[in-house]
């Protein structure tokens, strides 16, 4: 008569071990997980790479128009010309005009290839920037900043060129915002013609004119 164990164990045999083999345990969860986090850096380290592909290069010292502090001392309008690299550097820009010994603030203005503008006004800690041409954010990194500071989208082809940011940022000293709204999109006057036209209505023609002649426009 067959042995009792040897008939369980035919049994087994016949319907296959089940269980999971070593190839098939789990042996270290945590080593997984931390390899799941390696995986996500990758994938973060590739997206910030396509970001800093997307960036635009730096405007060359020869694309550099100008980069001009205004700013009033004891009421005397003044200019100051600014380091041209703050040209490419917006956040480095409204440093340096905090800097400015202005009674109320600092404009800062930035000028590129008198293809656009940037006019940033700085008080305390009330920061006002606006952009002649939104299209220039595709191509040069001072109108990239403006659109990232002001949290918007970048223009599309299909989008229409327009000035965008605080056009009403003179407006409290006489310069509203339809005129530099109106001044921005007169297609008959080139940006460096339109910054010299707000310049003039804001009372800094004469120090701004002997300040932007260092630039050799």
């Amino acid at each position: 008569m067959p042995d009792r164990d040897d008939e369980y164990d035919a049994e087994l045999a016949e319907r296959g071990d089940d269980r999971a083999g070593l190839d098939d345990v789990d042996l270290d969860p945590l080593t997984d997980a931390a390899d799941d986090l390696d995986e996500d850096d990758d994938d973060d380290d590739v997206d910030d790479e396509d970001e800093d592909d997307d960036y635009p290069d730096d405007a060359t010292e020869d694309e550099i128009d100008l980069v001009v502090a205004l700013y009033r001392e004891e009421g005397v309008p003044s200019a100051l010309a600014l380091p041209v690299e703050l040209a490419n550097d917006l956040d480095g820009l409204i440093q340096e005009l905090r800097r400015v010994p202005g009674d109320a603030g600092a404009i800062g203005v930035v000028a590129i290839e008198n293809e656009f503008f940037v006019f940033v006004r700085v008080r305390g800690k009330v920061v006002q920037v606006l952009l002649s041409d939104s299209f220039a954010a595709n191509d040069w990194p001072v109108a990239r900043d403006v659109v990232d500071f002001l949290a918007l989208d970048l223009p599309e082809d299909e989008d229409d060129s327009e000035p965008i940011g605080d056009l009403d940022l003179f407006a409290d000293v006489g310069v509203s915002e339809l005129e530099i709204e109106a001044l921005c999109e007169d297609l008959d006057s080139e940006p460096l013609e339109v910054v010299e036209a707000i310049v003039e209505k804001l009372g800094y023609a004469k120090p701004y004119d002997r300040v932007a002649a260092e630039f050799d426009l």
